[in-house]
């Protein structure tokens, strides 16, 4: 009886360690966790996450980082034992960065799918960043607020449509005129405020800087240089001061304006124009108070005085590049990319990128009538589609650094506040992107 209780019990016990043996061989779930760098498509991405779970039983973690600490928080998720396994480099100069954590995505069906392949972040025969939008910035304007400008009597100007103001000599007598009668129109300024408030001021120091920057690569050729000669600081000025003079805001009060503040001026009737891009629609769509017509919200280029501007059409490229993390686990790197391609590739993922997060997509897998259905995509599409305006590239994904923008971003509030000179705000962009530049090199 004690033997064959002995026997019963080491059967049962071997039975216990095969059936442990096997729970531990266990295939592990895959993980995505995607790091989002738009906080307005915060909510969108949670609900396509949502969709993909529902459809593949697989789950996405979505974490937005705050404006403009997206490289912080990359720093510091990277790190952590479950990194993202997706992530977005801002172009070749970012993906120095990050090249260690950057798959190749060469024979990937995601790549194979660009428009232009041209367009990926490549390192030698590899391909570690692909574009996942085409967006397009300029000056928005309110054209009910224009026609009811072009219905004065009293006006200075000759002009009867936008379509007539094509170079900076144009825009300038508008706005200074438009600006002599801000009571009759309802504004409180031409513009909507420059916003500097912390982390805010990116549509200056990024968007804003980057038209004298492609005027310097265009007019010598090349797409990078370790000294800028910043010889387009002038457009520069010329830009920038009109924002300024003909505002929502006194310059004392800007380092307390942010963005939202800003299409909050232009989606409420207080501010006729406000430089932004095509992703803006959603926030005046849905601002409360919002009295802009879809129909009256449209797209003028940023115009500074270079010449043959008049041939000039928007800011149109990417700084949103794609990588999928090369030290996450291999189970988990193709999920990540299977998840991609459901979103880039399937009826329901297109329909979430063109409608939920009002992407103009750069992949084949979409059709010319695929585009957002809104008014500042839409435009966005006619100006890439029309042969008679030059395109201005997005030249600061060469930006040496976000240290770069940031000082840049605060030298521009001190020249706004008449702390600092013209002058000075020019001797530090060439210094800080010497300096930066050579020590992205190591030098």
């Amino acid at each position: 009886m004690k033997k064959k209780f002995f026997v019963v019990f080491g059967l049962l016990f071997c039975l216990i360690l095969v059936l442990l043996a096997g729970c531990g061989q266990k295939e592990k779930e895959p993980r995505i966790y995607y790091l989002n760098y738009k906080p307005e498509a915060a909510d969108s991405w949670k609900e396509i996450a949502r969709a993909y779970e529902a459809e593949t039983g697989i789950g996405v973690r979505i974490l937005t980082a705050a404006s403009g600490s997206y490289e912080q928080t990359l720093k510091s998720e990277i790190a952590k034992q479950n990194p993202p396994t997706l992530f977005q480099i801002n172009g070749s100069v970012d993906y120095g960065k990050w090249k260690n954590y950057c798959k190749d995505l060469s024979d990937t069906q995601f790549y194979s799918w660009l428009v232009e392949p041209d367009m990926a972040v490549r390192d030698g025969d590899g391909v570690y960043g692909i574009p996942y939008v085409v967006e397009g910035y300029g000056i928005i304007y309110n054209d009910g607020i224009m026609q009811k400008y072009f219905s004065l009597s009293s006006r200075k100007t000759d002009f009867r449509s936008m379509e007539e103001v094509n170079n900076f000599d144009k825009l300038r007598s508008l706005v200074e005129d438009m600006s002599q009668h801000c009571e009759e129109l309802g504004i409180e300024g031409v513009f909507a405020s420059t916003s500097f408030s912390e982390g805010e001021d990116w549509r200056w120091h990024t968007h804003l800087a980057n038209l004298p920057v492609y005027y310097e690569f265009s007019q010598k050729g090349i797409a990078d240089e370790m000294e800028l000669d910043f010889n387009y600081e002038a457009n520069l000025k010329n830009i920038f001061d009109l924002y300024i003079n003909n505002s929502c805001a006194t310059p004392e009060e800007l380092a307390s304006k942010t963005v939202n503040d800003s299409m909050g001026e232009f989606a409420t009737g207080k501010a006729a124009m406000v430089q932004n891009g095509n992703w803006a629609w959603s926030q005046i769509s849905q601002i409360d108070g919002n009295q802009v017509k879809e129909e009256d919200v449209k797209f003028l280029p940023i115009y500074t005085g270079v010449d043959g501007e008049e041939k000039q059409g928007l800011c149109i490229g990417t700084e949103s590049y794609i990588c999928v993390n090369s030290i996450a686990d291999e189970a988990d790197q193709q999920a990540s990319i299977a998840f991609l391609e459901w979103l880039y590739g399937s009826e329901t993922g297109k329909k979430y990128v063109t409608d939920s997060l009002g992407f103009i997509s750069p992949f084949n897998t979409f059709a010319y009538e695929e585009s957002p259905n809104d008014p500042l995509a839409r435009q966005v599409v006619s100006y890439m589609s029309d042969t008679s305006k030059k395109t201005v590239n997005w030249d600061f994904t060469a930006f040496p650094s976000q240290r770069f923008k940031v000082e840049l971003g605060n030298s521009l509030y001190a020249y706004c506040r008449g702390d600092i000179s013209w002058e000075k705000v020019v001797e530090s962009v060439k210094n800080n992107w010497a300096s930066e530049k050579a020590l992205s090199l190591g030098k």
